[in-house]
């Protein structure tokens, strides 16, 4: 077992680890106990009732958070030539057709957080599907990568539109905000993902969908939220 910092120590016995907080309590107490030199990022992590090694449970999703996520994401969009010019325009950081996939297949480098794409383009992302797909950057229509209209996927990028997945222990973990966002603006950003997480329930799935709930910054201690 991982031997506890005196830091850690001292902040830890903050939180009662058999109280359930609501959102409110929770968020003041992570940061409280979250304090650092650096703005470290506030984080949900919530435990799924789900069967992860079932295709059809698998929650995957997008969700628009009001306030942003306080990260700048640096966006590519792989786009036909008529429409390069709307996606540098809308602010993506990486532009290209043709050339920038056969740039990725021939350097394995991916140097973005987020890749959109145009339909009619999917079929040419073909040649660097692996490599998209290894990196989670293969675009996806539940998570608002592939679309027509080029400029609104951005824009809803980069004003705070996230994605999040479970992970293969039924697990979702998402960044909804920095020690430095105000209390009201990380309720709000809690509360739209919780929201977008209830109406990702599987219809195949029985049982407690949300399991648990639980909030932490980056090197502080977890504070279990209950579920409304």
């Amino acid at each position: 077992m991982a031997k506890l910092s005196k830091r850690f120590k001292e902040i830890i016995v903050k939180i009662d680890k058999t109280k359930i907080y609501s959102p409110e309590e929770a968020i003041k107490l992570v940061k409280e106990t979250g304090k650092l030199k650096f703005d470290a990022s506030i984080e949900v992590h919530a435990n799924l009732g789900i069967d992860p090694k079932k295709g059809d449970q698998i929650v995957r999703n997008s969700v628009a958070l009001p306030h942003g996520t306080g990260k700048t994401v640096k966006i590519a969009a792989f786009v036909s030539d008529d429409k390069v010019k709307d996606a540098k325009e809308a602010g993506a950081d990486v532009v290209g057709s043709d050339n920038l996939i056969e740039e990725i297949k021939k350097t394995n480098k991916t140097d973005f957080d987020i890749a959109v794409t145009t339909p009619d383009m999917m079929p040419k992302l073909a040649a660097i599907a692996k490599i998209l797909g290894q990196k989670g950057l293969m675009p996806n229509p539940k998570t608002g990568t592939i679309g027509p209209d080029v400029k609104k996927m951005i824009a809803e990028l980069k004003q705070g539109k996230v994605s999040y997945k479970n992970d293969d222990t039924a697990n979702i973990h998402l960044s909804i905000g920095k020690l430095s966002f105000t209390d009201e603006a990380l309720l709000a950003n809690f509360q739209a993902f919780i929201e977008s997480l209830k109406k990702s329930k599987p219809q195949t799935m029985k049982g407690t969908f949300i399991k648990s709930l639980y909030l932490s910054s980056s090197m502080g201690p977890s504070v279990r939220v209950s579920i409304n």
